[in-house]
């Protein structure tokens, strides 16, 4: 699920239409989930905590966020599945991989409390408009870490979840490149298209495993903030085979933004 604000129709303003077939997609993941009746998800967001060369698990009680626009807002919370988020902390500093459990505010309560980065909060406010009884768990993959390393965690993410039961559903929070336009704020460059065609096409064709062979250079020429969630979810796929539908690709603005579902079914 990508994080453009504009996804948002109350956030969306004049952009609303342009958006739209990616507002559509994200309202039938959601629902989706919901269809499942999915107790817990976990999502992986590229904009919370960036833990030099270590991979966070969120451990409050809590998280919740604001986001604003000039004319709007929009503002959910969401209580945190602590217990699979301790069990998924434990597996992985069992597997010796670089994690650490982080907590905000006060140790358990009411301010026990991350604050929602908009990688989290823009997927979660579809999700909370079809759930309000969802529990969460954040991670945030490091980007000076291996990707073999992102896909272990991922295997133990899928682990964690077998032992702990309940149904859970992981959103990987990722917009493609951000070099689609000489006025974004990365400028532009030819290789934008190149790396978002080779993600649809990696889901397209269900081969999720080809983003460890994206070229280093492709990846600083585009600019995605992708890959990294990506990397976790193919380590997910590796013990729970699923298939991929892709449900939408747009580059409306300066950055690709792309939905998928992989489902059992």
């Amino acid at each position: 699920m990508p994080h453009g604000a504009e996804v948002i129709p109350q956030l969306a303003e004049h952009k609303l239409k342009a958006f739209s077939e990616t507002t559509r997609s994200m309202e039938l993941i959601a629902a989706t989930i919901e269809k499942q009746r999915v107790d817990t998800v976990i999502i992986a967001t590229p904009h919370n905590l960036r833990l030099k060369r270590s991979i966070g698990v969120i451990l409050t009680e809590f998280t919740e966020g604001t986001l604003r626009t000039e004319n709007a807002s929009v503002q959910i919370r969401f209580k945190c599945d602590r217990v699979l988020a301790e069990t998924l902390l434990k597996e992985a500093e069992e597997a010796k991989l670089p994690v650490a459990g982080v907590n905000y505010g006060t140790s358990e309560g009411e301010s026990s409390c991350m604050p929602m980065d908009w990688g989290t909060l823009i997927p979660l406010w579809f999700l909370k408009s079809h759930s309000s009884k969802l529990q969460v768990v954040m991670v945030t993959p490091s980007r000076e870490i291996p990707l073999q390393t992102l896909v272990e965690f991922g295997t133990l993410i899928a682990q964690a979840a077998d032992k702990h039961g309940a149904k859970v559903a992981f959103v990987a929070s990722a917009d493609q490149a951000h070099t689609h336009r000489k006025s974004g704020p990365y400028g532009f460059h030819s290789d934008s298209m190149q790396f978002d065609q080779l993600v649809v096409d990696m889901i397209r064709q269900n081969r999720l495993e080809d983003v460890l062979n994206v070229d280093e250079q492709l990846v600083e020429n585009a600019k995605p903030d992708s890959i990294w969630q990506m990397a976790i979810l193919l380590g997910i796929l590796k013990k729970v085979p699923m298939q991929a539908k892709l449900l939408s690709y747009q580059a409306p603005t300066y950055f690709g933004i792309l939905c998928a579902a992989y489902t059992l079914e």
